[in-house]
């Protein structure tokens, strides 16, 4: 049986005639415990290594799974001190594929999803300091992303000059309308209260829009981050919204049950405000707006995780092999974001 996705024959003919020194035969793998834009391991007969990325299956809506966009992005990062794996090759043909394929080089290291022991929610192979220094490398590689000259990288036509938490808002309300499997009269509430107290913006920064523990590579030596990924969110905005991600992404035993983000309860993770601390280091920028932003991304994330629900509702094949999102899990974020949005004062 082949993998799901691929025409293998066709896709290896490309990769093996880009001149990467791919080696026939090739053989490929569904990885990584991602729900949105499908991603493979591809080796050859003499020990390479790539990775192919692809929309996924079935109905998408409008201007999501851009890998073509993801391309470019990657592309134009290429010396900026953002660590990004490199871009080797991209085809719509579709004598090759149904849909756009982007190949880039293999990094090693150390990815979350690949450590943590589901269950007992240990992480295997790493030691408390190895998870600190881990933690702390985060907000310094996001620091890189938000110094990048956007005039000298080619992206200042990326997105919209348009206010950023404005445009989210419009965006990902439009998203849980098409996408949402249940009623959550919370997301459209926290809609509101959000809407009514967007901070003043006061630059425009790259965006990677999904910064987190799960969408980095981490160096097997000393934790730092060596690559960032999954790019298909970022944009031009307020940076503050990457920071506000991160913490999204980040919970704390003190909160109570994680579901599937758990790793960042694990001894030796730093702190959300650790992680600020960091964050505030590296840039000197104001994070006083920090709170609007940890809640917009927690209702932020409660919404694709319920278009993952939905891809895998409409088109099972989507399914990653760890599971996916619940609606369980995906009312655990709303609550967790009302909560959050009570503790920072948004009315």
């Amino acid at each position: 049986m082949g993998v799901v996705g691929l025409d293998e024959d066709a896709v290896s003919t490309w990769i093996t005639g880009l001149g990467v020194g791919a080696l026939a035969p090739l053989s490929f793998e569904r990885i990584g415990a991602g729900q949105s834009n499908l991603t493979f391991a591809v080796r050859d007969s003499g020990g390479g290594r790539w990775v192919l990325r692809r929309p996924p299956l079935g109905r998408l809506l409008a201007s999501a799974h851009d890998v073509e966009r993801e391309h470019r992005i990657l592309s134009a990062l290429q010396g900026t001190g953002v660590p990004v794996p490199k871009m080797l090759g991209l085809t719509k043909d579709p004598a090759i594929t149904d849909a756009p394929l982007v190949l880039m080089s293999y990094v090693d290291g150390v990815i979350i999803d690949d450590v943590v022991v589901e269950g007992e929610g240990e992480v295997g192979r790493l030691t408390p300091e190895r998870r600190r220094a881990i933690g702390l490398s985060l907000p310094k590689a996001l620091a890189s992303i938000h110094r990048v000259d956007l005039e000298m990288a080619g992206l200042l036509d990326l997105a919209s000059a348009k206010p950023y938490a404005a445009r989210q808002l419009k965006r990902w309300s439009a998203q849980w309308e098409q996408s949402k499997t249940h009623d959550v009269p919370e997301i459209e509430s926290l809609a509101e209260r959000l809407s009514r107290n967007i901070p003043m913006q006061t630059e425009t920064t790259l965006v990677h829009g999904d910064f987190h523990l799960s969408n980095v590579i981490t160096s097997p030596d000393d934790g730092r981050v060596v690559a960032v990924l999954d790019w298909e969110l970022c944009t031009l905005g307020d940076p503050l919204a990457d920071l506000g991600g991160l913490l999204a992404y980040w919970p704390q035993r003190s909160d109570g049950p994680s579901g599937l983000l758990m790793a960042s309860t694990l001894d030796g993770f730093p702190t959300r405000d650790e992680l600020v601390d960091v964050y505030v280091h590296e840039t000197k920028r104001d994070v006083s707006d920090v709170g609007f932003w940890h809640v917009l991304a927690l209702w932020k994330l409660a919404i694709i995780a319920e278009g993952v629900l939905r891809r895998t509702i409409d088109d099972p094949r989507n399914r990653a092999e760890g599971g996916g999102p619940t609606a369980e899990f995906i009312d655990s974020i709303v609550h967790r974001a009302v909560a959050t949005a009570d503790a920072v004062g948004l009315d």
